[in-house]
């Protein structure tokens, strides 16, 4: 029988290339975006809602168990950016951050939690390197992605009992559209985009950034008790070595 995933913020980015790749490697996935995608042959079940709300969380789910018994995985990677200063963002935005970013994953880990108990499966919370180390004017960001991080191991914690497993990966900086307008924020926006990438790019110990491919492979392992079944708890720096160096050297 087939392991089943289900994975949000699945139109772009990295929750499309986990579903691709899940898909590849035989897996069903049940992907959840904010948008329609118009194409979702990776996706078994593809279902539109907004994660950050109760109520879409709820119907999301309600669909999901009309169609499945369990699911082995849930892929937490629904996310956004606002890229302002900490004294120019706004209530509303702070929050639209703090929901999708950091209420999403509590509420859908809340209503995959009887799924995932019938299978012992696994939960991945797509975090950030911004949780570890970060950078001025990301502030919203930073503070919810170092939010998952904690909500991660207390999920593990909670969670052991019935064999779910909880762990976090934290990317660096990854070719995603999320990146691609997050570089036009602060002093860079003056420079032209290529120029951008490319000093982004020599930042990094191999000259380059990750793909979205890259983190796939990682949520893979994660998610596959064959492979990764003493792994709970821990939060997992998948970024190109940039936090192995001194800033000042």
């Amino acid at each position: 029988m087939n392991k089943i995933a289900l994975i949000t913020g699945v139109s772009s980015g990295i929750g499309r290339a986990t579903a691709e790749l899940f898909y590849e490697n035989g897996w069903e996935s049940i992907g959840v975006s904010r948008r329609k995608i118009a194409d979702s042959k990776y996706s078994t079940l593809h279902l539109q809602g907004d994660v950050s709300k109760p109520d879409e969380v709820e119907r999301v789910f309600r669909e999901v168990k009309s169609s499945y018994t369990h699911i082995d995985t849930l892929v937490n990677n629904a996310a956004i950016q606002v890229c302002k200063p900490i004294l120019e963002t706004s209530i509303d935005e702070w929050d639209l951050v703090f929901n999708t970013n950091i209420r999403s994953a509590f509420l859908c880990s809340k209503y995959a939690y009887p799924l995932l108990s019938r299978s012992g499966g696994a939960i991945i919370n797509v975090s950030s390197v911004h949780a570890i180390a970060t950078s001025p004017n990301i502030a919203a960001y930073a503070a919810s992605k170092g939010a998952l991080l904690a909500f991660t191991r207390s999920l593990a914690i909670e969670f052991a009992k019935n064999n779910i497993r909880v762990n976090a990966v934290l990317p660096g900086a990854v070719d995603t559209p999320m990146l691609r307008e997050g570089l036009n924020r602060g002093n860079l926006s003056e420079i032209p985009f290529p120029k951008q990438l490319d000093l982004l790019e020599k930042k990094h110990l191999f000259g380059k950034i990750g793909t979205p491919s890259e983190i796939a492979h990682l949520i893979l392992f994660l998610s596959d008790n064959s492979k990764s079944s003493f792994i709970t708890g821990q939060g997992i720096i998948v970024d190109g070595g940039v936090t192995a160096k001194l800033s000042s050297e």
